[in-house]
């Protein structure tokens, strides 16, 4: 009775994520209502963990903002600094007191190009790091700046595009692997059912404890390559 009912129990979670949500569009869900729970920011950047890699993404995703409002900027007829400080000023970033010596130079003439390569993060920081090239182009070389940021606006929206895309195929191996990692405890579920006792086995007994401190370490190792291959082909 038990096994059938286990089964019966297998083969509707089986069923469930099959026919079930999206895991991308889910997982974006849970992200989202997870922003709006705080209502209280500073509080939520004590209390939640950082994630580097959704941190990365952020600082791409203000990046991409503040090239469009300084081509704008610029179109306008502003100068470099003022069009900068006013882009500046409209994007929101993740972490906006990094900035002040970006804002302070272009507001009084400093070496802007510096202080952008200054304030980019190591992960995530590519796209001010080209900024800062172009603004060396633009200002000491006379090209036009509006054009160079432009191009920089549109390659860094086609990377971020075939990142997201990336991500998106990797979101169905990723949950795969999940998937099998957690198998090996469903089948202690059924054995137990049938009365096989294989905790028993596995913490009383020596060939049965390296059994199982086999097959944890398998399993840790195996969710841990799927993740470095997942980070790779994100990268590449």
């Amino acid at each position: 009775m038990t096994a059938a009912l286990l089964a019966a129990m297998s083969t509707a979670a089986a069923v469930w994520l099959w026919t079930g949500p999206d895991l991308a569009m889910a997982r974006l869900r849970v992200l989202t209502s997870a922003e709006r729970a705080w209502p209280w920011p500073s509080l939520r950047r004590y209390v939640v963990r950082p994630n580097p890699t959704r941190r990365a993404d952020a600082w791409r995703r203000a990046t991409i903002e503040l090239c469009q409002s300084l081509a704008a900027e610029l179109t306008a007829g502003r100068t470099p600094g003022e069009a900068l400080t006013r882009a500046v000023a409209a994007v929101d970033f993740p972490d906006p007191e990094t900035l002040r010596p970006l804002v302070a130079a272009a507001k009084d003439g400093g070496d802007v190009s510096a202080a952008l390569r200054a304030v980019a993060p190591a992960q995530g920081g590519e796209g001010l790091c080209r900024l800062a090239a172009s603004w060396d182009i633009g200002v000491t070389a006379g090209a036009g700046l509006s054009a160079l940021v432009e191009r920089i606006g549109r390659t860094l929206r086609a990377a971020q595009a075939h990142r997201q895309d990336v991500a998106a195929q990797l979101a169905g191996p990723r949950a795969t692997a999940r998937m099998l990692a957690a198998l090996p405890a469903l089948g202690l579920l059924m054995a137990g059912a049938l009365g096989m006792r294989p905790l028993h086995f596995l913490c009383g007994s020596l060939p049965g404890f390296a059994c199982l401190v086999a097959g944890l370490a398998l399993d840790a190792c195996g969710l841990w390559w799927t993740h470095r291959m997942a980070l790779h082909a994100q990268a590449s």
